[in-house]
């Protein structure tokens, strides 16, 4: 076998989509206009949580984190997916394949667990409404958005550095339009035991225990919504998580098809359409969600786009 040296000098190719041109450009408009509107919506959700002293609360601060990750997430896989159309390359480098499995790990681990933190906020909120302001205090809620960001990156350096101790041979092609861990495992050329090992017991640590503490909590919280006895009372605790319910279902509803996918058929192009729906769809839904049945969240909104738009038509007019 040769000398795992040679995976410091070389390139993956990244396979991704159609490789007709007409096809190509018609790709960059649609990912180009998915990632704008994805950014400008998350940024938004931020500058508006920040800016209004109302959504101060520990529900939007994990919001606005969640948003920071979304973004974070997509501009891990979408510039570089641009600019291999834009300037007909495919290749990828060998670091800037590890530092792209690296942040989409980190990210999308961090998206989990706020999630999950999230629907904790939400437990609290409802099952314990009384005690929720002594116990999310403001101390809490930054030990828990830091203790994600650590576990995060943790986790995303011990599966990206076990990469480091293997060799890949000469068949470089990744049939996908960023650097899949999964799918750079199963081009290697040594043994992959001690990956596979790290990768399934990160997962288990870091995306199916918070699942199942995400499914606790909702648990908890249908048992203390069925208790009132209102309609409109229940109706009233229940719209306090629904927006939070729909992400949740979105994120793990289209990340477990792109692992059934890829469990239940051999293609390639089944994979790739269940993560496009899973690493840039969801992100860009997500602000719509948070925004569109939130009145507090509306009306933050309405004041960041009445400061920023007159700012905006005045600078196009004074350059004018």
């Amino acid at each position: 076998m040769e000398s795992g040296n040679q995976t410091h000098t070389s390139e993956f190719l990244l396979l991704g989509f159609s490789g007709k041109l007409e096809i190509q450009f018609m790709l960059f408009g649609m990912f180009l206009s998915v990632y704008l509107v994805t950014f400008t919506g998350n940024l938004l959700i931020i500058l508006a949580i920040c800016s209004d002293s109302h959504l101060h609360t520990p529900m939007y601060f994990f919001l606005a984190n969640l948003s920071f990750a979304d973004i974070c997430f997509t501009s891990t896989t979408i510039p570089k997916m641009l600019l291999n159309i834009q300037t007909q390359s495919k290749t990828i480098t060998y670091e800037g394949c590890l530092s792209q499995i690296f942040f989409f790990i980190v990210f999308g681990c961090l998206d989990n667990l706020l999630l999950t933190v999230m629907a904790y906020d939400r437990f609290v909120a409802i099952c314990h409404p009384l005690h929720y302001l002594v116990i999310m205090n403001p101390q809490l809620c930054g030990l828990l958005a830091l203790g994600s960001w650590c576990v995060s990156v943790m986790g995303s350096l011990l599966e990206t550095l076990t990469l480091l101790r293997l060799s890949f041979c000469t068949n470089m092609k990744i049939p996908h339009f960023f650097c899949d861990l999964p799918e750079v495992l199963k081009l290697a050329c040594s043994d992959t035991l001690i990956n596979n090992i790290v990768v399934y017991s990160t997962t288990g640590l870091l995306a199916v225990i918070p699942f199942h503490g995400i499914l606790f909590s909702y648990y908890q919280i249908v048992s203390s919504v069925l208790s009132i006895s209102s309609a409109a009372g229940k109706y009233k605790a229940f719209s306090t998580c629904l927006s939070h319910l729909l992400v949740v279902s979105l994120f793990y509803g289209t990340g477990l098809g792109v692992y059934l996918s890829s469990a239940v058929t051999s293609s390639s192009r089944m994979s790739l359409v269940a993560s496009v729906m899973y690493t840039i769809v969801t992100p860009m839904l997500n602000p719509f969600i948070y925004s569109l049945k939130n009145r507090d969240m509306k009306g933050a909104l309405r004041s960041v786009l009445g400061r920023v738009v007159p700012v905006s038509i005045g600078t196009i007019i004074g350059f004018s």
